[in-house]
């Protein structure tokens, strides 16, 4: 297996918040080495020459049109970049894998059919198969010559995956397993060739099973109708006696839970790249129509008010890009290191995700919702234009919005990233202990005023330092506070999620930065800064406010009054004039005509 660069110090998963991370160990977007480069070009080349020309034809669920396309994708070898080379695929390190993601990101409905069949409808059987199962499937899933899709959800199951009603039964004379139910929202059902299908074996050993098309007792349902990603093929799967040969059993009986939940580690990291990639996109269409849309005799580029949108966008783009590539470095180095360790290719990529699993959760939140932002607001900057459908921005909108719902809902993700810590933290492989009872030290100190260091980003650093503290301030003493009743106190537990999320996404920034600083010269990345300034002012204020809404939920009296007054004292920024640093950066994409970061 290539990697993408030497291996650098990575922290463990979730000590990001209480270690200071190394601005020049951190892997961003700008050590992409030339064949990572060049694999994504080939993507964004692929988009604009098969895909988009064809997109209402998509839309319109024309015959054999996805399929199609997705062979022709597989002849490129964009659908094998993480399988082995000895199973067909590329054999690529995460890195580049995760690229592939985001370079096809923006193809709309063909992205969705894309991403599931490379992740949910491939990566269990990579993953978990047995020899004879991957040397079956996995070389005709990599050249596309069979598609693969997902059945976990149903009807009465979705975030509640382990509440599943389909159930399998092992034959009298041991041949099959036969089961019975159904499943809904399948992505690419209607006309995959291997389903890999969630049942409890005796109605309560939750197990997973390679289903194929044709399979006696299996059957689809007809194409749904949905607001967005309208040519996706999503049908619902019925099983009706259905006989499963019993070496189609994936994983171990019982286990299933196991295949589910670490497939989806992987999936909310790769939405969160595809996601990237479609906001790309639309800040692009963006520009163009701001750049060439004139009102009151000038076009709408030159005016504040758009400028604050486009500026708006790439910030959040350039935050959510140095997060999901400083993640995809540290997976990337987990798995070297397991493999180097004697671990096999699939225990070491999944211990590795595992290991991650809480930044997964994040970024699959941040990503999918920076995403909405950009659509919406592009939908905005296009007028009364923006809502016809003549104009890409309008599928962009429509499309945009399943991504906070599939791979976990963010409400979900929000609370399992903080869920993960905590227990990551009782099972002694976190000391969050000890930062948060320092914290609380420090509250009962005088707070220090002067701060002679005169580094460069100085103040960020410190500001990012604070919001940590923030986060340890407040998840601890709503441990201390609540005990076991925190896991019902949802509203809390978002609370400090979105503590974490805005932390987390503003450090990656400020890394990213530094390191192109340290490289370029500040005056050579101005726009960079701004933006990263411009996020980590506004990150703040997020996290004061998150801060305040959860400690005036469960504390009262002396305590409530001695956290708020912490919260007030970690959370002061100096002021900054958001609004220059808003339009160098709209002015610098608009006279690029595109996001040039």
């Amino acid at each position: 297996m290539s990697t993408s660069t030497p291996a650098t110090t990575s922290l463990k998963g979730g000590e990001w918040l209480i270690k200071e991370s190394n601005a020049f160990e951190t892997f961003t977007p700008e050590d992409f080495n030339e064949e990572q480069l060049m694999v994504k070009d080939m993507c964004l080349q692929f988009l604009a020459t098969e895909v988009l020309p064809v997109c209402d034809r998509i839309d319109k669920m024309e015959p054999g049109l996805m399929p199609g396309l997705m062979v022709k994708a597989g002849e490129q070898g964009l659908l094998g970049s993480s399988i082995p080379e000895n199973l067909g695929g590329l054999g690529k390190d995460f890195i580049t894998s995760t690229l592939v993601n985001e370079g096809l990101g923006g193809g709309y409905s063909f992205s969705v059919a894309i991403a599931a069949h490379t992740g949910i409808g491939t990566l269990p059987i990579l993953y978990f198969g047995t020899e004879a199962q991957k040397q079956k499937y996995i070389p005709k899933l990599a050249t596309g010559e069979w598609k693969g899709a997902y059945g976990l959800t149903e009807p009465n199951s979705g975030s509640d995956a382990l509440g599943a009603k389909t159930i399998a039964k092992l034959s009298d004379d041991g041949k099959h397993y036969i089961l019975n139910g159904q499943k809904c929202w399948i992505t690419n059902g209607g006309f995959a060739d291997v389903y890999t299908v969630f049942a409890k074996i005796d109605g309560d050993k939750f197990s997973c099973f390679i289903v194929e098309r044709g399979m006696e007792g299996f059957t689809q349902g007809p194409e749904e109708h949905k607001m967005g990603i309208k040519g996706s093929s999503t049908v619902q799967l019925y099983f009706q006696d259905c006989k499963v040969p019993v070496e189609n059993l994936l994983g171990e009986v019982g286990k299933g839970h196991i295949i589910a939940f670490n497939i989806l580690n992987i999936g909310r990291l790769k939405l969160c790249a595809a996601a990237l990639g479609g906001a790309k996109m639309a800040v692009n269409e963006s520009v163009t129509y701001a750049k060439t849309r004139e009102q009151f005799k000038t076009a709408i580029a030159n005016f504040g008010a758009i400028k604050f949108k486009l500026a708006e966008m790439a910030t959040k783009i350039f935050v959510s890009e140095s997060a999901l590539y400083r993640t995809s470095k540290w997976i990337d180095d987990k798995e070297v290191e397991l493999a180097a360790a004697g671990k096999p290719f699939n225990e070491a990529l999944l211990g590795a995700a595992e290991e991650y699993a809480v930044e997964c959760a994040i970024l699959k939140v941040h990503g999918s919702e920076v995403l909405d932002y950009v659509v919406d607001e592009g939908v905005q900057v296009h007028g009364g234009n923006g809502f016809s459908d003549e104009y890409a921005i309008s599928r962009a909108y429509r499309d945009s919005r399943i991504n906070r719902i599939y791979e976990g809902t963010n409400e979900i993700n929000r609370l399992l990233s903080v869920d993960m810590i905590l227990k990551r933290a009782m099972k002694g492989k976190l000391d969050l202990m000890g930062p948060a009872m320092a914290v609380s030290k420090e509250l009962m100190s005088i707070p220090e005023f002067g701060n002679d260091d005169e580094t460069p980003f100085a103040k960020e650093r410190k500001a990012i330092v604070n919001m940590k503290k923030c986060i340890l301030m407040v998840a601890g003493a709503a441990v201390q506070k609540l005990m076991m009743t925190l896991q019902d106190e949802q509203e809390i537990l978002m609370n400090i999620a979105d503590m974490a999320i805005e932390t987390f996404e503003a450090e990656s920034a400020l890394l990213r930065v530094m390191k192109i600083a340290d490289k370029q010269g500040e005056t050579n990345c101005q726009q960079q800064i701004d933006m990263m300034r411009i996020y980590l002012n506004d990150a703040m204020d997020k996290v004061n406010k998150f801060g305040k809404d959860a400690i005036n939920a469960f504390a009262g009296g002396d305590e409530q009054r001695m956290m708020l007054l912490g919260l007030k004292r970690f959370t002061k920024m100096e002021p900054f004039n958001s609004k220059d640093a808003r339009r160098r950066v709209a002015d610098k994409m608009i006279g690029e005509g595109k996001y040039c970061w």
